[in-house]
C-alpha cells in the first residue's frame, strides 16, 4: 500500500477508536475488519429492504385486479403483443374475439347457476304444472306456483348452467378447428399436420394443469380446516332449500388427504369413459365438464383428419357443430377485413387475418352497406329465436306453457332429452352471432372481453370461493335480514353483493398466477419435446 494511503488508513482508525471510546491495543487490521463488517451490514440491510419492497410491490400487483394496473391488455395477453388502431392506442382484437366474450358471459352465468341453486328451485320453467304420478288418484294441479319473472325465457339464461355448457362446447369446437380448417383449405398438408399435432399435445396441459393445481389447493385448505366452518350450515334446510353442494371429506392426516386427492386426480384424467359425469372429482364437483372437453377435443381432431362423428352424444354434437360453423365462416371469408371494435382496418395491423386458399385468385366484393345492414338485422332476429330455444327449462320442456309442443318433437334416440332444444339453441345462436355485427360488437365490449379472459379461472374458482368464503357471508347476511318470507331473498341479494366480486377477484389472481403460466409452460414443453424442421 502506498505510504500516503497507509497514513490515511491509520488516521481513520485512530479517529474511529476515539469516537467509539476504545483504548484497546488491538492492531489496525482487526479494527479495519470491524469497519468493513459494519459497512457490510449496512449494505446487506439496504439490499434486504430493496428486495422486501420489490416483493411487496409484486404482491400488491398480484392481489389487485388486473384492470387496476396498466399491465393488463386483452390483446397483449392473448397474442403476446399489442397493436394500435391508426396510432390511437386502441388494442386490436382478433376476428374471433367475440367468442371469447361469449364464453366469458357463459362461464359467469354457470357461476350464477351454482350460486343460486342452493337457495332456489331454478330448473323449472315459468308456469310449470307437474303431472301427478301415474299411480296417483290426485287430480292434476290447475295453477302453478312457478310464476317468478326470473323463470321466463331469455331471463332464465342468466342462471341456466346446462344451456351455458352447450355454448361452451360449440365455442370449443369452433376455436379448436378453425386453424386446422384454414390450413386444410389452403391445401398446406404439412402445416395442417403440425398445427393439429400441436393442438393434441397441448390440449391435455391446457385443460388439466389448472384444475389439478386448483384442486390441490382445495385439498390443502380442506386439511387445514377451511371447509369445516360451513359443513353443517349447508345441510341446514332453513338456508339450503334446494341443492346441497357436496362438501369434500376432511381426512385425519395430510398424507391421507393428499393420497386421496391423487386417486381423485387419477380418476379425473380417466378420459375415455362416456358415462354421465365420468371423471368428476370430489374436490370440485363442478369440474365434470373438463374430461368431456378433453374427450370431445380428441375426437374432434380425429374427425378433422377423416374419422366419422358420434350421432347421439350431445356434447360431441356440439363440438362438431362448432367445427361446421367454423368451416362455413371460412367459406364465406368471414374473418377477412374484420370490423370489430378496436380492430385495425389498415395494412399495418399485426393481427393475423384468415385468408382464402392461395389458389383462389379473386375475392368476392363486399355487399353494399344497405345489404349488410339487412343481413345483420336478419341474423340478429334469428338469434332471438335461438335464445328462446336456449332458454329451454333445465327440468325439461314438458308441462311448461310455450314448450309443450316442442317437447313432443324431441327424438326418441336423443339420450338426455331435456338438453335437446338447448343443444339446438346453442348451435343456432353461435351461428347467428358469427353473422351479426351487433352481437359481435356486444361481445367485444371491454368488460365482456375481461370476463372472457377470466372464463376458465371463474369456472375453476367459483366452487372453492363459495365454499370457503361465500357460505359464511350468506350466513352473516341471513343473520341480518332474517329468513322468513321475502327476507330470505334479501339475504341472498345482500350476500351476492360481496360474493360475486370475491369470485371475480380470486379468478383474476388465478388467471395471472396459474392459468396463463400453464399455457406458457405447455408451449415451452412442446418446444423442448416436439421435433420440428
Amino acid at each position: 500500500m502506498p505510504p500516503i494511503e497507509e497514513e490515511k488508513r491509520r488516521a481513520f482508525l485512530v479517529d474511529d477508536r476515539s469516537l467509539s471510546g476504545s483504548d484497546s491495543d488491538s492492531d489496525g487490521s482487526s479494527i479495519w475488519g470491524e469497519v468493513e463488517a459494519r459497512f457490510g451490514r449496512i449494505q446487506w440491510a439496504a439490499t434486504a429492504k430493496a428486495y422486501s419492497n420489490l416483493v411487496l410491490r409484486r404482491l400488491a400487483v398480484l392481489l389487485l385486479p388486473s384492470f387496476t394496473h396498466h399491465r393488463f391488455s386483452p390483446a397483449r395477453e392473448r397474442r403476446g403483443d399489442s397493436t394500435s388502431n391508426g396510432g390511437g392506442g386502441a388494442k386490436a382484437l382478433s376476428p374471433t374475439a367475440y367468442l371469447d366474450g361469449m364464453r366469458g358471459l357463459a362461464a359467469f352465468f354457470v357461476f350464477f347457476c351454482h350460486y343460486f341453486y342452493t337457495a332456489f328451485f331454478i330448473a323449472e320453467g315459468y308456469g310449470w304444472l307437474p303431472r301427478p304420478p301415474p299411480d296417483s288418484d290426485a287430480p292434476p294441479p290447475t295453477t302453478s306456483k312457478y310464476t317468478s319473472l326470473w323463470r321466463l325465457p331469455f331471463v332464465r339464461l342468466l342462471y341456466s348452467g346446462p344451456s351455458m355448457v352447450c355454448v361452451f362446447f360449440v365455442i370449443s369446437g369452433y376455436a379448436l378447428s378453425l386453424r386446422p380448417l384454414q390450413l386444410a383449405r389452403k391445401r398446406n398438408s404439412e402445416a395442417f399436420a403440425r398445427t393439429t399435432s400441436s393442438l393434441v399435445f397441448r390440449r391435455f396441459f391446457r385443460l388439466y394443469l389448472p384444475p389439478i393445481i386448483s384442486t390441490l389447493g382445495v385439498a390443502l385448505l380442506l386439511r387445514w380446516g377451511a371447509y369445516e366452518g360451513t359443513r353443517e350450515f349447508i345441510k341446514d334446510r332453513t338456508f339450503t332449500k334446494n341443492v346441497i353442494e357436496f362438501h369434500p371429506m376432511r381426512l385425519p392426516s395430510l398424507s391421507a388427504q393428499l393420497t386421496h386427492w391423487a386417486h381423485e386426480m387419477w380418476a379425473f384424467v380417466h378420459i375415455w369413459s362416456w358415462a354421465n359425469h365420468a371423471g368428476a372429482t370430489q374436490y370440485d364437483v363442478h369440474l365434470w365438464t373438463i374430461p368431456l372437453e378433453f374427450r370431445c377435443s380428441m375426437v374432434l381432431f380425429l374427425v378433422l383428419v377423416g374419422t366419422r362423428g358420434y350421432g347421439t352424444i350431445w356434447e360431441m354434437l356440439l363440438f362438431l357443430a362448432g367445427m361446421t360453423i367454423a368451416e362455413l365462416d371460412l367459406r364465406r371469408n368471414a374473418h377477412d377485413g374484420h370490423e370489430g371494435r378496436g380492430s385495425s382496418a389498415g395494412p399495418s395491423s399485426s393481427q393475423p387475418t384468415l385468408q382464402l386458399p392461395l389458389d383462389e385468385k379473386t375475392k368476392p366484393l363486399p355487399p353494399p352497406p344497405h345489404e349488410r345492414s339487412t343481413a345483420d338485422s336478419f341474423w340478429t332476429l334469428v338469434s332471438v329465436f335461438a335464445l328462446y330455444l336456449l332458454s329451454c327449462p333445465d327440468a325439461g320442456p314438458w308441462d311448461v306453457p310455450g314448450w309443450r309442443y316442442l317437447g313432443t318433437l324431441i327424438p326418441i334416440w336423443f339420450t338426455e332429452k331435456y338438453r335437446f332444444w338447448q343443444v339446438v339453441g346453442a348451435c343456432l345462436f353461435v351461428f347467428c352471432a358469427a353473422r351479426s355485427r351487433s352481437w359481435r360488437r356486444f361481445f367485444e365490449l371491454p368488460p365482456i372481453q375481461y370476463l372472457g379472459h377470466l372464463s376458465y379461472a371463474v369456472y375453476l374458482m367459483h366452487g372453492p370461493v363459495t365454499h370457503i368464503l361465500g357460505y359464511p357471508i350468506q350466513r352473516w347476511a341471513w343473520g341480518i335480514t332474517g329468513v322468513e318470507g321475502s327476507a330470505f331473498k334479501h339475504g341472498v341479494a345482500l350476500a351476492a353483493i360481496f360474493n360475486i366480486p370475491l369470485v371475480i377477484w380470486a379468478a383474476d389472481i388465478f388467471w395471472r398466477a396459474v392459468d396463463m403460466p400453464t399455457v406458457r409452460f405447455a408451449k415451452w414443453l412442446e418446444s423442448k419435446l416436439v421435433y420440428s424442421h
